[in-house]
């Protein structure tokens, strides 16, 4: 099993890669074709080192060659270094000229805009694609400097190009960069782009035949951030309120300068920075992992929350297209989880009007709160499989998010998720609810109240072989539970043979007859299996408190069946 930047561990015993001497070969020929100075550097010590019988060395050159570093619908992600299964620039200049290839092939010289976030080495990639596309025989224009991902996902359709690359590796841990690539319409691609993508990529032999002048792509200057901040504040009321003191981190990313003017151009004061997380640092000194779901990273915003006393928190992952937020509470600041963002921000755009043919959706693994919410409103509703290349490609999409802090509130101008332009709408919902006297969590129950709790959880098993996940999954199937947690189960949906109704992907859901819901699915970009869990719970008689206790009862106990169902 592979996935996007990542392989299988190949057999990297001392005496299996001694004997291979293919390995050594191959490792020289990639050197001398690397026009790196500094992975060719690190490549070279690793290969006079295995050379040596050096076994850590043997065992760091088997990983490194286990493949080639997957091209799909994530586009690349991977660890920095030297070797085709990392991200280096003999990988990058392979994947544009890729790239390239098959928009030549739809019968036009392509014309390609570029984006970079502040990631090592996202500058060079992103010149190393304009001097392949440039080469081609294409035009390729860069974004002035390092910018959000939507900056990038809007350019596409503002300038007409026929496809757009984010250098970027989003809220992944610092060693790591990507490539995203999306094509003409502004969407991610999907298959079966991505295989003919990879295909070409697999003819490019040597990149020191890939023709790449020294210059002569052109580097942009600010119109199209510009437009992207003129367009942006359209997704606010003119006549909302404005009252409103916000904390904001960028998480040593990119959105720091775009989301204060965002804020300031749609006429919110500006936000209270985290200082030590708002400038762009690639090495993201303050957290382990700049992610604002994982434990510890929204740490630095919630103390600067309780030393300022603000109405909201709000964060951004390193390259802005994904939105946090914390509200405070008779506890202290709390974290929302990515489904009660989505479902505010839906039933608030659905308050502020529907048009004819308006189509809200959300990905497989998220709440079915907002397709109840929809429904009461007589609006439709999608369900998709997970990723935003799925979402956007909604026939009518007016609104759609996934559970891992991706919303996207103006598809019209940006058809991937924005963490710019819903943080505006939820400055907007916090300011109206403030000037109402009330505050985001009352809105909330509100929404439970009319609608049923719905709480989700999830959690994931991380592996360092991949294997163990497809003997999980194997094992899942192998043998069907008939209850979960003392509650029989109703359904079962094998999501590969395409059950459920959507495009086979692999996966499980489990329905069980108290409506409570479960999905297992092999996360796409990192190493390990990701486990969704939801369950509903009526509110009669105004007890809302009861009706959430019940509910994170029943969530516990699914959580703990399905923890040891999932064990390694």
């Amino acid at each position: 099993m592979t996935y996007a930047g990542r392989h299988e561990s190949a057999d990297t015993s001392p005496s299996a890669v001694a004997e291979h001497s293919e390995l050594l070969a191959a490792a020289q020929a990639w050197l001398e074709d690397d026009p790196d100075e500094a992975t060719r550097a690190e490549l070279q010590a690793v290969l006079d080192a295995a050379n040596g019988g050096d076994d850590a060395a043997l065992t760091d050159l088997a990983d490194r060659f286990a493949g080639m570093l997957e091209f799909g619908t994530a586009g690349l992600r991977g660890a920095l270094g030297a070797g085709p299964n990392r991200m280096n620039r003999v990988v990058v200049i392979r994947a544009a000229a890729g790239l390239t290839a098959y928009l030549k092939k739809k019968d036009h010289d392509p014309f390609v805009v570029i984006g970079f976030d502040a990631r090592t080495n996202s500058d060079v990639f992103a010149r190393d694609t304009a001097a392949v596309v440039l080469g081609a025989g294409g035009q390729a224009v860069v974004l002035p400097r390092p910018l959000p991902t939507p900056v990038l996902a809007y350019a596409i359709r503002h300038l007409g190009a026929d496809a757009g690359v984010m250098v970027t590796a989003s809220h992944n841990p610092p060693q790591d960069n990507g490539y995203k690539v999306y094509l003409g319409d502004g969407s991610q691609i999907v298959s079966p782009s991505d295989a003919e993508i990879a295909a070409e990529i697999a003819r490019v032999d040597r990149v020191a035949d890939v023709h790449r002048p020294d210059d002569g792509w052109h580097t942009l200057d600010d119109e199209v951030l510009e437009s992207y901040l003129s367009t942006v504040t359209g997704v606010v009321t003119a006549d909302s309120p404005r009252d409103l003191v916000v904390v904001h981190t960028a998480l040593h990313g990119v959105g720091s300068e775009t989301v204060a003017r965002a804020f300031e151009a749609a006429g919110y004061p500006a936000p209270l920075p985290v200082p030590s997380q708002a400038q762009p640092d690639p090495a993201f000194p303050t957290v382990s992992f700049p992610n604002p779901e994982e434990p510890g990273a929204m740490d630095a915003a919630l103390d600067l929350a309780e030393q300022t006393g603000p109405d909201v928190v709000i964060a951004n992952d390193p390259d802005a297209d994904r939105c946090a937020v914390a509200v405070p509470g008779p506890g202290g600041w709390r974290m929302l989880r990515g489904d009660e963002v989505g479902v505010l921000l839906g039933a608030h755009l659905l308050d502020r009007g529907v048009s004819e043919g308006d189509v809200y959706a959300n990905s497989i693994v998220s709440s079915r709160m907002l397709a109840t919410v929809c429904r009461s409103r007589g609006v439709a509703h999608e369900e998709t499989l997970t990723g935003f290349k799925w979402i956007s490609r909604v026939p009518g999409l007016r609104y759609g998010y996934e559970e891992a802090l991706g919303y996207c509130v103006d598809p019209a101008q940006v058809r991937d998720k924005d963490g710019v332009s819903a943080a505006l709408v939820v400055a907007e919902i916090a300011a109206t609810l403030k000037a109402q006297g009330r505050s985001i969590t009352d809105r909330l129950d509100e929404l439970a109240v009319e609608h049923g709790v719905h709480a989700t959880d999830s959690f994931s098993v991380r592996v360092e072989d991949l294997s163990l996940i497809e003997a999980i999954m194997a094992r899942l199937r192998a043998e069907p539970m008939a209850e979960v947690a003392g509650v029989e189960v109703s359904r079962v949906d094998d999501l590969a043979a395409g059950d459920g109704g959507l495009p086979p992907t692999e996966g499980l859901r489990w329905f069980l007859a108290d409506h409570s819901r479960i999905i297992a699915r092999p996360s796409g970009t990192e190493p390990k299996l990701k486990v969704y869990l939801e369950v509903i719970e009526s509110v009669s008689d105004d007890d809302l408190t009861g009706a959430r206790s019940r509910a994170a009862e029943r969530l516990a106990a699914i959580r703990t069946h399905f923890e040891a169902a999932t064990a390694t």
